[in-house]
C-alpha cells in the first residue's frame, strides 16, 4: 500500500480545530487528557502512543475520540506526516509530552539494578520519544521522570531536552509522596501553593500513621497476600502504603511486631511465627482501595472503574499525578 493509500484510509488532519494538537508518548491512561481538561485548555487532536492493553482500556472508556498511534517505537515524523503502526496522518503537532518508564532511574529498585541510562534496553524508550521530540520540533514539549536519579543521568537528559528541569513533588497537591522531575519549555511559574492534603483525608475508612502516602507503584498491582507479610513490608521496610482499622490497630500491630519479628528477615519471621503469640493481630490491615489510589494520582474518581483494583494501580503506577500536570499546562495559558 502507499502512502497516498494509507492517508486516504485516515482522515487529514489540519489546523482548522482551534486547539492544541497533542502527541503524547508512553500516554499509559492518558493523564494527560485529564489535565488538559481539568487546565481548560481545548485540544484538537490527542495523538496516544501506548501499547499496554489496560492502559488502552482506560483511555478508550473516558477519551473515546483519542487517536491511538500504537508503538512508540514505530512512529516517524517527517515532511508533516506522522508515520505509525496504525497508519499515516497528515498533521501539525503543537506539543509533545511523555514520561517514558523510570525503573533503572528510581531508588525504588536494588542498588545494582539502579542503572539510569547505561540500560539500553530500559532506556531505549526515552531516546526514541526524545528522537520523536527532535523530528518534530513542536512549539512546546514537556517529560517526566523520577527525581532522585543518578546527577550524570538528569544532567544527559537536560542536554537532549535543552532545558534544566523542575522538581516538584505531588505532596502540594495532593497525599501522596511523589518525587518528579519535569522538563519543559512551556513557560511556567513555580509552585507556591500547598493543598496540605494528608492521607487521612482521602481514605475511605480506617486509619493512617502515615502523613502521606508512598509514592504509587506498578508493584502495588502484585500484593502480598497474608497480613503479617504486608505489615513487614510496610513497617520494617517502608515500601507500599497500609490502612488500619483504627489507631489503636496500629499501634498494636506495631507493639507484637517490634516483640517478636523486629530485625528479621521475611524469611526468619516465616520460620517463627508458630512461636510468636497470636498472630490475627494483623488481621484487618489492608491496601488502598481503587478510589484511595485514584484520589492519590489526583485522577478523576472513577476514572479506572473499567479495571479491577490491581489492573487499576498497574496503571496509576505508571500514571502522573494529574494536578501537577495541570500547573505546568496553565503556562500555555495567554
Amino acid at each position: 500500500m502507499n502512502n497516498e493509500e494509507i492517508m486516504i484510509s485516515k482522515p487529514l488532519e489540519n489546523m482548522s480545530g482551534g486547539g492544541y494538537k497533542v502527541l503524547s508518548l508512553c500516554d499509559g491512561m492518558s493523564c494527560g487528557q485529564i489535565a488538559f481538561e481539568r487546565a481548560g485548555i481545548k485540544v484538537d487532536k490527542y495523538y496516544a502512543s501506548e501499547i499496554k492493553d489496560i492502559g488502552i482500556k482506560v483511555t478508550k472508556s473516558n477519551f473515546p475520540n483519542t487517536i491511538h498511534v500504537g508503538d512508540v517505537n514505530k512512529i516517524k515524523y517527517a515532511n508533516g506526516i506522522l508515520y505509525t503502526d496504525k497508519g499515516e496522518y497528515k498533521t501539525e503537532i503543537d506539543i509533545v509530552i511523555f514520561g517514558s518508564p523510570c525503573q533503572t532511574f528510581s531508588i525504588a529498585m536494588k542498588s545494582n539494578l539502579r542503572v539510569g541510562l547505561s540500560n539500553k534496553e530500559k532506556s531505549g524508550l526515552f531516546i526514541e520519544c526524545n528522537r520523536i521530540l527532535k523530528e518534530i520540533n513542536p512549539k512546546y514539549f514537556f517529560m517526566e521522570n523520577v527525581a532522585r536519579m543518578k546527577q550524570d543521568d538528569e544532567d544527559f537528559i537536560s542536554k537532549l531536552m535543552g532545558v534544566r528541569p523542575q522538581r516538584i513533588n505531588s505532596s502540594v497537591v495532593s497525599a501522596q509522596l511523589r518525587d518528579r522531575l519535569y522538563w519543559t519549555n512551556i513557560p511556567t511559574k513555580d509552585f507556591d501553593v500547598d493543598a496540605r492534603v494528608e492521607l487521612q483525608d482521602i481514605i475511605e475508612h480506617g486509619y493512617s500513621n502515615r502523613n502521606k502516602s508512598r509514592a504509587l507503584l506498578v508493584s502495588d498491582s502484585r500484593p502480598l497476600t497474608t497480613p503479617l507479610k504486608m505489615f513487614h513490608r510496610y513497617y520494617s521496610a517502608g515500601f507500599t502504603t497500609l490502612i488500619f482499622k483504627s489507631k489503636q490497630h496500629f499501634e498494636d500491630c506495631k507493639q507484637h511486631y517490634d516483640t517478636y519479628f523486629k530485625g528479621l528477615s521475611a524469611k526468619e519471621i516465616e520460620s517463627l511465627v508458630d512461636d510468636s503469640g497470636d498472630i490475627s493481630v494483623y488481621n484487618g490491615v489492608r491496601y488502598m482501595t481503587q478510589r484511595e489510589l485514584e484520589r492519590c494520582q489526583t485522577v478523576t474518581s472513577g476514572y479506572t472503574q473499567c479495571l479491577t483494583r490491581n489492573e487499576a494501580a498497574d496503571v496509576l503506577g505508571d500514571g502522573w499525578t494529574v494536578d501537577v500536570i495541570v500547573h505546568i499546562l496553565k503556562g500555555l495559558v495567554k
